[in-house]
C-alpha cells in the first residue's frame, strides 16, 4: 500500500489496496474502542477515517462500507439489554488542519447554494463515551450507549448513578432525548487507579477507558463508586423543538439541569473557528479532562435539516482534531501478512515504544516500494530513505491502527542493518507471488487454495456488516478452518448436520459446552434468512463494500434479478453492463469485479452452494408512502432552488433511485436549463420529464 503517498498522487490500484487495508485493520479496533479497551485514541482512529474519506472522495467508485467512513460504533455486547435509538447516533467526519476547515465551510455553502456567511458553534470534543438519555414527560426512561449507531446497550441503572444526569426534568417536552459524553477527570482517574492498585484491581490505561469500563459494569453499584461526569451537547428524538439554533438548544439543556462545556462559542467565520480551536488547544493541558479536538456545527437548525446526513455522518458538523504524537524506536524485523484478496502486506516488528499513551510494537510497511523508499514508478519518497531491518525509525499513530513510519534516522546506521528481500512466493501456501504492471502490491496467485485468503474471506463473511453470526467471529472461523470443519461460507450452514451430533459434537470441543454450541447453531439457523445487501457484501467480492452492496440491492431489488443480470452481463458492453454502470456510485472497476466474480467457475460455484441454504429477503423500500419510492430519477441541467447534491439526497431519502444516465428503466427526468441530450433521450423513450417546480410539487417540498 501507499499510505505515505499523498491522496492526490495515488494510483487507482494503490487506492484500492489502501482502502482494503483500512477496512481490515479497523474492524477489531472499532469494537475494542466501544467496549472501553481501546488500543488507540479517538484522534488516531478518526485520522484514519479521514484518510479513508479522502481516498473515497477521489475514487468514489472504490468506496467500500466496511471502511471507517461507513462505521459508527460497535455491535452491542451480549451482557446488556439492547435499545434501538429512535434517531440514529452518528459519528463525525474530521478535519486535521486549517485548510480542511475552510473546505468544510465551502462544502456547506456549495451544498446549500448560498452566498452569505454561515455561523457555527465550536466546542471541545470530549474523549469519553457517548450516551443517549430518553425522557418522557420529564422522567428518565432509559439510557443507552451509542453501540453501532442504530442499537445501543441499555445502561439505564448505571447512568442513574451519575450526578450530572437528572432523573426528573421540569417543563421538558413530552419526549426529550439528550445526548452527550460520559467522561472522567484527570484527578478522579488518578485517584481511581490508586484505589485499584491498593485493591489489586484492574489498572486503567487512560480516563476514556476508565469511563467506558465503569459505565458498562453489570453491577450498577460499581458504576456508582466511580467518579463519572456528563457533558450534554446534542439531542435525538424531540416532541417539540428546543430552539431555532444549535446554541439556543444547548442553552435550553442547561435550563433542564444539564452541564454543557463552558468553552462552547458561536463563531461567524472559518477564521474564528480556527482561532477558537487554537485557544482551546492552549488550554488543553489545564482543563482537567481529556479532549482530542474541537467540534464545529452549523448554528442554524433549519440549515442543519437541509444539509442532512451522509451514511454515517452529518454534513453540518465536523471534528477538528489535534495533531498526533511521534516516537523513535528500532525496527527488529519484517513479517508478511496475506489478506483476503491475496495481497502480501509487510508489517514491521518494532521494539515496543509508547506513542500517544499506547504501547505499540508493529507498524504497517504497505509494499515493496514503500520499504525501498520509492513510489510505484521508481521515483523516490521520504527523501530517498529506504527502510532496513535494524534501523531507528520514527513512528506515529495518526493514520492507522497499526502505526506508520514517518522517518528513518540513517545517521544511526552502523553496517549491521540489512535490506529486506521481498518474497516471490506466498509465505502461507507457497504459490507464486506476482506484481502486475501498475499494481503497488505483490499478490498470491493461490486464490482459495491459499489458506490465508480462505480464512480472511471467512472472517469477512461473518463480519458485522455481512452475516454477523452471533458467537461466530474471526477467531472461531479461523479455528474451524484449521480443523477442517469450514472451508467456505456454505459449510457454515451445514455445520450442525456434520458436527452437531455424534463423536465430534461441538459441545465436547475445548471452549464449548452444550449451551454455547446450541446458541451458535441457533444463530446460524437464524442467519439463513438474510437481507440482499448483507448477502452481496458478505460474498467478499473485491471492491464491493457495504455502501456499494446497498446500492446494488436497492437497484436490483431481489436476488434473482441481481443474479440473472450478473450472469448475463458482459464487461464493457450490453444492456446489463449499461444498467450496472447507470447506478450512481458504481464505477467501471467495481462493475468489472462483480461480473468477473459471477463468471469465474470456482467462485460462482461457491456462491451457488451458499445461496442454496438461504432465504434472501428483497431490499427494503424506503419511505414507502412517498410518490417516488422505488422510481429511478435522473437530474439533468441546472437547478435553481436547490443544488444538485441536495436534490439527490432528498430523492434518495424518499426512496427513489438516482441514476446518472437516462435509460429505458428511468421513470422521471428532472430537467433544468441545459438538460440537452438527456432530455432528448427521455423524449425518445417517452419518459416523464419534470422541471424543478414540477419535481418539488411532486415530492411536496417546501
Amino acid at each position: 500500500m501507499s499510505a505515505d503517498v499523498a491522496v492526490a498522487q495515488l494510483t487507482e490500484i494503490q487506492a484500492k489496496e489502501e482502502l482494503a487495508h483500512l477496512a481490515l485493520v479497523m474492524g477489531d479496533a472499532n469494537r475494542a474502542y466501544y467496549l472501553g479497551d481501546a488500543a488507540m485514541t479517538d484522534g488516531e482512529f478518526d485520522a484514519l477515517k479521514q484518510r479513508n474519506a479522502k481516498i473515497e472522495s477521489r475514487f468514489p467508485h472504490l468506496k467500500r462500507d466496511d471502511s471507517p467512513s461507513e462505521q459508527i460504533g460497535a455491535t452491542p455486547d451480549g451482557g446488556f439489554g439492547k435499545i434501538t435509538h429512535a434517531v440514529r447516533m452518528l459519528s463525525l467526519s474530521n478535519a486535521f488542519d486549517d485548510e480542511d476547515v475552510q473546505e468544510f465551510d465551502a462544502s456547506i455553502v456549495k451544498f446549500l447554494g448560498v452566498k452569505s456567511d454561515i455561523s457555527y458553534t465550536a466546542e471541545p470534543k470530549i474523549d469519553g463515551l457517548s450516551l443517549s438519555l430518553r425522557y418522557e414527560n420529564g422522567t428518565l426512561i432509559h439510557a443507552a450507549t451509542r453501540g453501532d449507531g442504530a442499537i445501543g446497550e441499555n445502561v439505564t441503572e448505571n447512568a442513574k448513578t451519575i450526578e450530572d444526569i437528572p432523573h426528573q426534568i421540569e417543563n421538558a417536552p413530552e419526549i426529550l432525548e439528550v445526548r452527550g459524553e460520559v467522561y472522567m477527570s484527570h484527578a478522579d482517574f488518578a485517584a481511581l487507579n490508586a484505589r485499584q492498585t491498593e485493591r489489586g484491581g484492574k489498572i486503567f490505561s487512560n480516563p476514556r477507558n476508565a469511563a467506558a469500563g465503569s459505565l458498562r459494569q453489570l453491577d450498577a453499584s460499581i458504576t456508582k463508586s466511580r467518579p463519572l461526569k456528563f457533558f450534554a451537547y446534542a439531542w435525538g428524538e424531540l416532541s417539540m423543538p428546543l430552539a431555532d439554533t444549535q446554541l439556543g438548544a444547548i442553552e435550553a439543556l442547561v435550563q433542564f439541569g444539564f452541564s454543557i462545556n463552558p468553552l462552547t462559542k458561536l463563531c461567524a467565520t472559518p477564521q474564528e473557528l480556527v482561532a477558537h480551536y487554537n485557544d482551546i488547544e492552549k488550554q488543553r493541558a489545564t482543563l482537567g479532562y481529556d479532549i482530542d479536538g474541537v467540534v464545529y456545527k452549523v448554528n442554524d437548525l433549519a440549515l442543519q435539516s437541509r444539509l442532512g446526513f451522509r451514511s454515517t455522518t452529518p454534513r453540518w458538523a465536523i471534528a477538528h482534531k489535534f495533531p498526533a504524537e511521534l516516537a523513535w524506536t528500532q525496527l527488529e524485523g519484517i513479517d508478511i501478512q496475506v489478506g483476503r484478496t491475496g495481497a502480501l502486506s509487510p508489517v514491521a516488528r518494532l521494539s515496543p515504544v509508547t506513542v500517544g499513551g499506547v504501547v505499540v510494537s508493529n507498524a504497517t510497511l504497505h509494499n515493496q516500494d514503500y520499504i525501498e523508499g520509492r513510489d510505484s514508478k521508481g521515483g523516490e519518497i521520504r527523501d530517498g530513505k529506504d527502510i532496513r531491518i535494524g534501523d531507528w525509525v520514527q513512528v506515529y499513530r495518526a493514520g492507522d491502527v497499526i502505526p506508520k513510519i514517518a522517518d528513518v534516522d540513517v545517521s544511526k546506521r552502523d553496517g549491521t542493518q540489512t535490506k529486506f528481500q521481498f518474497p516471490t512466493e506466498c509465505p502461507e501456501c507457497g504459490c507464486e507471488a506476482i506484481r502486475e504492471d501498475g499494481d503497488a502490491v505483490h499478490r498470491c496467485t493461490g486464490g482459495m487454495t491459499c489458506p490465508a485468503q480462505a480464512i480472511e474471506k471467512l472472517k469477512h463473511f461473518v463480519s458485522r456488516g455481512a452475516f454477523d453470526i452471533d458467537g461466530l467471529g474471526a477467531k472461531q472461523v479461523e479455528q474451524f478452518f484449521k480443523d477442517g470443519w469450514v472451508k467456505e461460507p456454505s459449510e457454515i450452514f451445514t455445520l450442525q448436520d456434520r458436527f452437531g451430533f455424534g463423536l465430534q459434537q461441538l459441545k465436547n470441543r475445548e471452549g464449548w459446552g452444550a449451551k454455547s454450541a446450541q446458541k451458535l447453531f441457533d444463530a446460524i439457523e437464524d442467519k439463513k434468512n438474510i437481507g440482499l445487501a448483507r448477502l452481496i457484501y458478505g460474498l467478499g467480492i473485491r471492491h464491493v463494500g457495504e455502501n456499494s452492496a446497498t446500492l446494488l440491492a436497492s437497484n436490483y431489488g431481489n436476488w434473482d434479478d441481481f443474479e440473472n443480470a450478473m450472469t448475463q452481463a458482459e464487461i464493457g458492453s450490453g444492456a446489463q453492463w449499461d444498467d450496472l454502470m447507470a447506478i450512481d456510485g458504481i464505477g467501471t472497476v467495481l462493475a468489472t469485479s462483480i461480473i468477473t466474480a459471477f463468471h469465474q467457475e470456482a467462485e460462482r460455484a461457491c456462491i451457488d452452494r451458499l445461496v442454496a441454504h438461504l432465504t434472501i429477503a428483497p431490499a427494503e423500500a424506503v419511505a414507502s408512502d412517498s410518490p417516488v419510492t422505488g422510481k429511478t430519477v435522473v437530474f439533468s441541467g441546472s437547478l435553481e432552488k436547490m443544488t444538485r447534491a441536495e436534490a439527490k439526497t432528498r430523492a434518495e431519502s424518499l426512496g427513489a433511485k438516482v441514476s446518472g444516465s437516462v435509460s429505458a428503466k428511468t421513470d422521471i427526468l428532472v430537467a433544468g436549463p441545459g438538460a440537452g441530450s438527456k432530455a432528448r433521450k427521455a423524449a425518445e423513450l417517452d419518459i416523464e420529464v419534470l422541471d424543478e417546480d414540477g419535481w418539488l410539487a411532486l415530492i411536496d417540498a417546501k
